[in-house]
């Protein structure tokens, strides 16, 4: 019976990821449906304007031309009218030389006769039809204007759509995740040597498999990549896959995508436990500090609901009590005024926790001490730390501790024990936990040099865990374990560093 319903509970959840993958599927082709007559119309209105500025540009041309016709025609119109113009002026004057020596040839006086022979001749020196070149300055013909567009007419016969890209191929073995960067790798399937550059798309998804066209993130695009690979370096891995799709694009046009692709990136993500950290600690997005005047309106109404109505019963134990109550004590012993999923810690334990916990696998994130921070500690513990309890003073906690109050002091601290360091205090620190192997190392986020290594049989999930004390830290989340960390732990097993007088099997 049992069988049967472990077998059946198989089957619906396959029947329920094939019912999601048909979902997902319908939707893609709604949107590609609806796609296709928006981009058809879309088409449509750039042949359009294509083809009305092909016809503008040819209506300029025309004019152009037709101008250049009249042009040239309006210079030999002018100077052959002024070469018929001088012409006749010349003919009008020989006609009347010629009328005058006809004349000259009947005088009788010889004197007369000698005069007018002497004026014909100068006359004729000087006639303008003796002067003039007896050539056109221009001729009719207008062939040096004519056109013949036969090979324009067959190249706009050949007037086709663009020739589109095809859609590379991105190659999932090659592709790389490591170190908080992504190297995604395509190919073209036939050679083509007109493509100018390549677009890449990436989006954040939580789910696994072909991308959904409705998802809470939003496509990134990286343009202008000329080689056939990309890598996105210092990305956040804080969603646990990434899809990812290129296109190729020549000087006119971009092809279709390439099949997407998903990517996993996991890493581990968390944020601070606002509910579980101390009153004197203020709590944001990615940083905590001290705040000495925090909690202390909330403590006083605390303090003042729990006294209403019963301050003879108050005073009756002061009296009973040998002395009055230090301040510390009054601080340690008040109630928490806001619960979470555990008490806050309170007194001189300026601890918040992490708000998710690690139970197996292997675990990185980093730290950094704010400007003039006096003192804190990085570490994990189990959630059920008391909330009087100090980072290091327990025998489920380990932490390293940076001490700047006074004097400079650098420890790793685990079961009330310190070992104390002999490096100097890293900017960044390194948390690396290996629930796997019962180890915790903190390495120089910046040199990836290791720090201190506790071994310990973690009994219980673990958090991460802080201290802090007049200053802040600093929390970057999402990193995946550093390629140098698995390399040295993998070389030397975690041993580096370690100190077996801190080593335990936590209960």
């Amino acid at each position: 019976m049992d069988s049967q319903k472990e077998a059946l509970q198989r089957i619906i959840t396959t029947l329920a990821n094939k019912n999601e993958e048909l979902h997902n599927f319908m939707e893609t082709l709604s949107h590609s449906l609806a796609g296709v007559q928006v981009n058809s119309n879309q088409v449509v209105s750039d042949l359009e304007e294509e083809f009305d500025t092909l016809f503008a540009a040819l209506d300029e041309m025309k004019e152009s031309m037709i101008n250049t016709i009249k042009q040239e025609e309006a210079k030999k119109a002018t100077e052959l009218q002024n070469q018929l113009t001088q012409s006749t002026n010349a003919l009008e004057s020989a006609e009347e030389l010629l009328e005058f020596a006809n004349n000259a040839l009947h005088m009788n006086e010889e004197e007369e006769f000698a005069k007018a022979a002497k004026q014909i001749k100068d006359r004729v020196t000087m006639a303008p039809a003796f002067r003039l070149t007896m050539k056109p300055k221009a001729t009719d013909s207008m062939t040096h204007l004519m056109v013949d567009f036969s090979q324009e007419r067959q190249q706009l016969q050949k007037l086709q759509f663009l020739p589109v890209p095809r859609a590379p191929e991105i190659d999932v073995q090659d592709c790389q995740v490591c170190d908080n960067t992504v190297t995604v790798t395509w190919k073209m399937a036939m050679e083509d040597s007109k493509i100018d550059h390549f677009i890449l798309e990436h989006r954040k998804t939580s789910y696994e498999g072909l991308p959904r066209i409705k998802d809470e993130h939003c496509w990134e695009v990286v343009d202008n990549i000329r080689a056939t690979e990309y890598t996105l370096a210092d990305v956040k891995f804080d969603s646990k896959y990434m899809n990812f799709r290129v296109r190729a694009c020549n000087k006119a046009a971009a092809g279709e995508y390439s099949d997407p692709v998903t990517l996993e990136t996991r890493a581990f993500n968390f944020g601070f436990d606002s509910g579980s950290s101390h009153l004197n600690l203020k709590v944001e997005e990615g940083s905590v500090e001290w705040d000495p005047q925090g909690g202390k309106g909330l403590e006083s109404k605390v303090k003042g609901k729990e006294n209403k109505g019963s301050a003879h019963l108050t005073n009756l134990k002061n009296l009973s009590r040998s002395g009055t109550p230090s301040p510390k004590r009054t601080s340690m012993t008040r109630s928490p005024a806001t619960r979470g999923t555990r008490d806050r810690f309170t007194g001189e334990s300026y601890t918040v926790m992490g708000d998710t916990s690690m139970d197996c696998g292997q675990h990185y994130w980093e730290v950094r001490a704010l400007k003039d921070c006096k003192s804190y500690s990085v570490g994990v513990a189990y959630r059920n730390l008391g909330k009087f309890d100090q980072l290091g003073k327990t025998n489920t906690t380990w932490c390293i501790h940076v001490n700047n109050w006074l004097q400079t002091s650098f420890a790793a601290k685990h079961n009330n024990k310190a070992k104390t360091l002999d490096v100097a205090v890293p900017e960044r620190i390194g948390v690396y936990c290996d629930l796997d192997n019962g180890q915790l190392s903190f390495y120089n986020a910046e040199t990836k040099q290791l720090v201190h290594t506790f071994k310990a049989k973690f009994s219980q999930p673990v958090v991460p865990a802080f201290m802090v004390w007049c200053g802040g830290l600093s929390l970057s989340t999402g990193l995946q374990v550093p390629s140098a960390v698995k390399s040295f732990q993998k070389t030397e097993n975690g041993v580096g560093g370690s100190n077996s007088s801190l080593n335990s099997i936590a209960q």
